[in-house]
């Protein structure tokens, strides 16, 4: 009888032992937080174009420590800052999930539609200010933010960070614990009635600290001997824009004389990247982010990058240094996500919503094809039209290379919608500069590339995108781009983005396959162990998630 006593006795220990350790594989594991910060229009080349100078903490610190996926490509067009945002945090592409740029007509009343405009909600921060009345009723589909939030029943805290509205506000999806962005008549971080009814007090704490008047008080000279610049151009050249009130783009600047003409200078200087992330840390702080029982998310845009680009231009010595001085900011940032967390503790991924193309200028300098669009692309269209089917204002505008027709118009007079989109292609093939002219509903039979077709389709929103799609040639740029740049097309110079998991049981890596920008929130899902958003349609990508 002992002997059978014994038996049972450990037979009840060996199921129980059983028990907590299949409880115990049960759990979910995830970090403390999750930080996604977008490096607005941050070629994936810049990552090794400065190598060399960044310092250890920063650019370096991700590439050296976490997964590196260097073939990391947007899968639609137009390749802009709302739609890339969207993407990364949705896993969907405009057709899906409604963000068609940042601005698009409304094809019923040719109306131009801000992607975040919402006129039922007012500013929270600053009184009766327009830059305050945003939310992201326009987005169609969830988030992983949105995700996340619901996978905790809303216990997870959410927070999205941006200078821009657009880039706050749609990372952190519909149900946020907040959103903030600056009013640059104020200076001041913002938000909208959406979400608060007031700022915290953090918030008003670090906005009556005065914190620009801090960064601009020593202007602007290069961070390094401005001889060091070898990766970019003479500091004098035709091809850079220059700030309002300047009539040189030459180092040093006087910000703080420029920024008191127009504060809307700001987001062009390097200290926007850093006020950005100085009020990052005090969110961190204000929201206890990471440092409760739930995994909580901070999406982080810096943008001052995408202004100096558009303003100065790839090449430029004033790009080299914002990207120099980012990086010394990154570095303070994660160390000081290390010291309240702990390192490996949290989980951060670093992208961009697009990148940018050299400068005309540039270009021709180097011998490289390059040029500029007619300023009558408009007229010369509308006068085509006309001079075919007799009638005037078919068009209702041009956006995001798209052609949106006034469609009630070309159906009161009773005239062919096809005939009018063919036409209209065949005008737009005879334009400089450009490459494609495609019907929308007929990218199927055009003779384009398949690539191509792909993206056009992705970024095709019935609702909200123009008819006819055109594709310009590589290295050309609107007719408004005599000096600076811009993007917005589907070449690799805005396509091709940097990509990095870093952190929490990310493994060191580089994987050189092809991985598109949907794919980025369906990892993030795999880690978290949480449903994707609902228009994804991307996959999980193994490497980061350090599959066996």
């Amino acid at each position: 009888m002992r002997t059978i006593s014994i038996y049972f006795l450990f037979c009840i220990i060996s199921l129980s032992t059983l028990s907590a350790k299949g409880n115990q594989a049960e759990t979910t594991s995830r970090p403390k937080l999750v930080v996604g910060i977008i490096v607005d229009q941050m070629r994936w080349d810049y990552l090794y174009r400065y190598y060399d100078k960044y310092q250890n903490g920063g650019f370096k610190r991700l590439l050296n420590e976490g997964f590196s996926c260097q073939n990391a490509m947007i899968n639609y067009i137009p390749s802009v800052t709302a739609i890339g945002h969207t993407t990364i945090f949705t896993g969907s592409v405009p057709s899906i999930h409604g963000i068609a740029g940042n601005d698009w007509l409304d094809t019923k009343t040719g109306k131009s539609i801000y992607c975040t405009d919402d006129s039922t909600v007012q500013s929270v921060g600053i009184a009766n200010s327009k830059s305050g009345r945003m939310s992201p009723r326009s987005l169609l589909s969830t988030t992983i933010t949105d995700e996340l939030r619901l996978a905790t029943n809303f216990q997870s805290k959410v927070v999205g960070i941006s200078l821009k509205d657009r880039a706050a506000i749609l990372p952190a999806g519909h149900n946020p614990t907040a959103a903030f962005w600056i009013d640059d008549a104020s200076g001041k971080f913002i938000s909208s009635s959406y979400y608060l009814k007031s700022l915290p007090e953090w918030v008003d704490n670090f906005n009556n600290s005065k914190p620009i008047d801090k960064l601009l008080a020593k202007g602007w000279s290069t961070l390094l001997p401005i001889e060091q610049y070898t990766e970019s151009s003479a500091d004098d050249v035709s091809w850079e824009g220059t700030f309002k009130g300047n009539n040189k783009a030459v180092f040093p600047y006087d910000v703080a004389k420029t920024y008191a003409t127009d504060h809307g200078t700001l987001r062009q200087m390097p200290f926007g990247n850093t006020l950005t992330l100085q009020f990052a840390k005090a969110a961190i702080e204000g929201y206890k982010l990471g440092q409760e029982k739930t995994t909580d998310f901070l999406s982080v845009n810096c943008a001052s990058t995408d202004y100096a680009g558009h303003l100065f231009a790839p090449n430029s010595i004033e790009v080299e240094d914002v990207y120099l001085r980012l990086d010394h900011d990154l570095a303070d940032f994660f160390s000081n996500l290390d010291q309240k967390l702990g390192k490996g503790n949290y989980l951060v991924f670093l992208t961009a919503d697009h990148g940018a193309a050299h400068a005309k200028g540039f270009m021709e300098s180097t011998k490289m094809p390059t040029g500029l669009l007619s300023k009558n692309l408009k007229l010369d269209l509308e006068k085509t039209l006309n001079k075919t089917f007799g009638s005037e204002k078919l068009i209702l505008g041009i956006e995001n290379f798209q052609v949106t027709f006034n469609k009630a118009r070309i159906d009161s007079l009773n005239l062919d919608f096809d005939k009018i989109k063919s036409v209209t292609v065949k005008c737009l093939l005879q334009q400089d500069g450009i490459q494609y002219a495609v019907d929308q509903d007929k990218i199927a039979e055009a003779s384009i590339p398949s690539p191509l077709k792909e993206m056009m389709i992705n970024g095709y929103n019935h609702h909200r995108s123009g008819s006819v799609l055109m594709v310009t040639l590589p290295g050309w740029l609107p007719a408004g781009c005599s000096k600076g740049t811009t993007h917005s097309v589907w070449n690799p110079y805005d396509t091709h983005i940097p990509l990095i998991f870093s952190g929490w049981k990310i493994p060191h890596g580089t994987s050189h396959r092809t991985i598109h920008m949907t794919d980025i929130s369906a990892t993030l899902a795999a880690l978290l162990q949480i449903q994707m958003p609902n228009g994804c349609i991307g996959t999980p990508i193994t490497e980061v998630l350090n599959d066996k």
